[in-house]
């Protein structure tokens, strides 16, 4: 864990649970000497995919202002990725699904012939050698469950950009009542010990 990427994608700043608990796995994972960038999605308006932005992001010519800065943008988050070892995902649930702002991220570093291509036997990820801790919230239970949807996607959006090694920690039932809420992060934090032990 030499160098780790943080994206913190909650728009209920200092009342994030999933924030909060990524700062307790970043002070448990302390390693001298290694490099964390944090970026809070929830702070910074990213390009949001529509036809045009699409297009540059697939490589077509005479790009617009607009397309230009979405390139751009686009670029230096996968320049960032691929610069870290490990990245953390704060992946709090908000109607069955990822933040808006998470899956703005996501919209913009996946990019074929970048970080992932298309070979006569499927998809292969072109984001090799990393590790991804997905760090979700949830008011209700879902883990395992149907209405589940943040878990397998971020995990099957990972994998398609070749990030294969990914944990999990969930804080579920914090919106259930004050003793629910209670054991779902005391939940969480467990399964930070473990996964840093």
């Amino acid at each position: 864990m030499a160098s780790v990427l943080v994206l913190k994608s909650s728009i209920l700043g200092e009342y994030s649970q999933s924030a909060k608990l990524v700062d307790e796995l970043l002070q448990e994972w302390q390693v001298e000497g290694a490099k964390v960038t944090v970026r809070d999605l929830a702070e910074q308006t990213l390009p949001v995919l529509d036809g045009e932005i699409a297009l540059a992001l697939r490589g077509a010519e005479n790009l617009s202002d607009k397309q230009q800065q979405a390139v751009a943008v686009s670029d230096e988050l996968i320049a960032e990725l691929k610069a870290h070892d490990t990245l953390i995902i704060a992946a709090p649930m908000y109607n069955f699904s990822i933040p808006t702002q998470l899956k703005n991220w996501i919209d913009l570093i996946a990019r074929a012939g970048v970080t992932f291509t298309y070979t006569d036997t499927g998809p292969q990820g072109l984001i090799q050698g990393k590790r991804a801790v997905v760090v979700t919230t949830r008011g209700g239970v879902h883990k395992a469950g149907e209405t589940d949807h943040v878990v397998p996607y971020l995990k099957t959006v990972l994998g398609f950009i070749g990030i294969e090694n990914v944990d999990t920690v969930y804080a579920e039932a914090l919106n259930m009542g004050p003793e629910a809420a209670e054991q779902g992060m005391q939940q969480a934090q467990q399964e930070i010990k473990l996964l840093v032990a």
